[in-house]
């Protein structure tokens, strides 16, 4: 080698020890350094003689819990290359925050081959691995933040990610009128807003503050006040145990000053300059204070996270308003009557579109009827709304259960061609609108009659808690261009429990249809039970803790109306027996002790008796009932109903219907098997005398 390659070589090695951007460490074999570069990362400013000499054990006390030593000897004997090993830790220059570097070792070996020590390249990779930690946080939110519809749910996926990838604890409050579902207004919030206190998470493990799901507000002039205030993050550093908004806010700024915070940042949650809540972050365990960085990736990490939020918020309040509507559009208390006891529960835990009925009917009558309609939301409350409003409506004409679930059905189809394939808040398309089942019970013969579109068959049971068989036949669910619907008949005896309910009462918890029904069997077989409590049972033991879809649970216990109040007569199709019929009306309404009703009662069936004389056919059967109201019936065997019309002053006759309506509380006409019947009803003052 000249004199040329010599100085040559001399400047490379001084450039690489006084110049070089990054660390380079010559050990001896005993892994002590022999030569380093004074600007290193980690010992740059630290005297020489406090580096050279000690072992690399020594220098890589604080910085790493990986084996460098072990790395070292390895390559030292076998002469194996470590390349680019990540060290994080404190560095000996004792520099108050953590660093990461990169580490690369080699063994030197002479001319001939001989081992002369080791070489180490330490590189400063820092600020490359923060840069990869942020979007390693950023990646996360984009994959767990938002992974439903649920508020909650959504804030403890956002302090998931922060803590610890940002903080050693993060806590996240939400308005309450938000969870809630309310409409929230654009602007500042005043600090005593109630919130609600929706996820927290911390590296100790415990939780403080309020608790979770509690209400509660911000003290005034706070950091989480003045965020809700003007929207802004806030940075805080330098927290001392006298700072006065820590006393301003005792919930909050006890815990920080136990735990020994000593930096936090407040970020707003706020979509479109409305704000869902506040999230914090704080940092005790950890030595380094948080930095304008940390401020600005936990506030696009929380915007994130408030854009799944106001979803949450915004699906809170379509089910809110959905709730409303679907118990706005539900019947009241059931009423009272005579041919059944009736209790039921109604749980409308996703806003879906189930509902019931009890519609009282002529003759001293009832129906009873259960619907489910496919999806949930508004929609799907509305559409529900429609179909009860058609389904009594069709009730009151007194059609039988299968021809009215034909016209129902009807209907249904026409809301399907008209509803959205989605509704509001669902995510899975129908190919029917709803399913329903509809049973009619008359107290007098015991009859009772039903169809189905669809929908589960009801539980029924005998007076000693045994199963009754009634089959009913199952037909096509409304909307789903059903072909009709078959009803079924049977005799049932006093005091029969029937159960009417939806699938959100039996198919729960991954349980079949045909196990929750033998189990609600189990549960309502109690006959000395009442309704109410058998109710409550029923939900207890099968609707489970969260519930996902709606439940309703329709119990009805029959009665029979006792032969003394019921009469009945058969009269031949003659002018003659208009008189006759007034007396017996009169000598039954006496036997009643209601002579009150003689005169109004007996000018209703004259008129009704006459109707049928001149439009009728066959033989006239007149029927009184002593129910809650006073009921006439009378019946032939044609089926043409009649049409009340309003007579001119020449006409000579046209009245008689007119002046039942007149004098009756309630009128009308229903086919028969055989023929048809007209029907008034009385409403009495006091109540019959029993």
């Amino acid at each position: 080698m000249d004199g040329d390659d010599a100085r040559r070589d001399a400047a490379i090695l001084d450039a690489l020890f006084t110049q070089a951007p990054f660390g380079l460490f010559l050990c001896d074999g005993e892994l002590r350094v022999v030569r380093f570069n004074s600007a290193a990362p980690g010992v740059h400013g630290v005297p020489p003689e406090e580096v050279l000499g000690r072992t690399v054990a020594e220098l890589t006390e604080g910085l790493t819990s990986e084996p460098v030593v072990a790395w070292a000897e390895e390559a030292l004997r076998t002469g194996a290359v470590v390349r680019d090993r990540l060290i994080r830790g404190r560095p000996p220059a004792g520099s108050d925050r953590d660093m990461a570097v990169s580490l690369s070792l080699f063994r030197l070996e002479g001319s001939g081959g001989e081992t002369l020590g080791l070489a180490a390249v330490v590189e400063d990779v820092t600020e490359r691995e923060a840069a990869l930690g942020r979007l390693g946080l950023l990646n996360a939110a984009r994959e767990s933040i938002g992974t439903s519809l649920d508020a909650y749910r959504t804030a403890a996926e956002l302090v998931d990610v922060l803590v610890p990838g940002l903080a050693d604890a993060a806590a996240v409050d939400l308005l309450d009128d938000a969870l809630r579902g309310r409409p929230l207004r654009p602007g500042p919030v005043p600090a005593d807003t109630p919130l609600r206190r929706a996820a927290f998470r911390s590296v100790l493990g415990d939780e403080r503050g309020p608790p979770m799901g509690g209400l509660n507000t911000f003290g005034a002039h706070t950091p989480y006040s003045q965020v809700l205030n003007d929207l802004t993050p806030r940075l805080i550093t330098g927290v001392d145990a006298g700072d006065a908004w820590l006393g301003a806010d005792p919930a909050r700024g006890d815990p920080i000053v136990s735990a020994g915070v000593h930096s936090l940042v407040v970020v707003p949650l706020a979509l479109r300059e409305t704000v869902l809540g506040v999230a914090a972050l704080y940092r005790f365990e950890r030595p380094e204070l948080f930095e304008d960085a940390d401020l600005a990736l936990a506030a696009e990490l929380v915007t994130k996270a408030a854009l799944h939020l106001g979803n949450a918020c915004s699906f809170a309040r379509e089910r809110t308003v959905a709730r409303a509507l679907q118990q706005g559009l539900m019947p009241g208390r059931p009423p009272e009557l005579t041919a059944v006891d009736t209790a039921c529960a109604y749980l409308p835990e996703s806003a879906g579109g189930d509902w019931y009925d009890v519609i009282p009917l002529s003759g001293a009558r009832v129906a009873l009827v259960v619907g489910d309609v496919a999806g949930h939301g508004i929609e799907a409350a509305a559409t529900m709304g429609q179909l009860r409003t058609a389904l009594r409506t069709l009730a009151l004409q007194d059609l039988e259960p299968g021809e009215l679930l034909g016209r129902l059905d009807e209907t249904a189809a026409f809301l399907t061609r008209t509803r959205s394939p989605v509704g509001q808040g669902d995510e899975t398309t129908h190919d029917h609108l709803a399913t329903c089942v509809c049973l009619v019970y008359d107290p007098v013969s015991r009859v009772c009659t039903a169809a189905r579109a669809g929908h589960p068959l009801p539980v029924v049971l005998g007076p000693d808690g045994s199963a009754l068989d009634f089959d009913v036949p199952e037909g096509p669910p409304l909307g789903a261009a059903g072909a009709g619907y078959a009803s079924a008949t049977t005799l049932l005896p006093e005091s029969t429990l029937l159960a009417l309910y939806t699938n959100g009462l039996v198919n729960t918890d991954g349980r079949d249809g045909a196990t929750s029904r033998a189990r609600l069997h189990r549960i309502l077989a109690q006959p000395e039970e009442s309704l109410g409590r058998l109710c409550d049972s029923a939900v207890y033991e099968l609707v489970p803790r969260l519930p996902r879809e709606d439940a309703v649970l329709l119990l009805a216990r029959t009665r029979a109306l006792s032969a003394d109040r019921v009469t009945s007569w058969t009269l031949p199709r003659d002018a003659s027996v208009v008189s006759t019929a007034r007396r017996l009306i009169e000598h039954q309404l006496q036997a009643w002790e209601m002579t009150d009703a003689v005169s109004t009662t007996e000018l209703i069936v004259s008129e009704l008796l006459s109707n049928a004389i001149r439009y009728g056919q066959g033989p006239i059967r007149l029927r009184v009932i002593l129910d809650r109201s006073l009921i006439c019936e009378v019946s032939d065997a044609s089926s043409t109903s009649p049409h009340m019309r309003h007579a001119t002053e020449t006409d000579e006759g046209g009245r008689g219907l007119f002046i039942v309506m007149q004098l009756s509380d309630r009128w009308g006409t229903r086919t028969t098997g055989d023929g048809k019947t007209i029907w008034s009803e009385q409403v009495i003052p006091h109540g019959p005398a029993r």
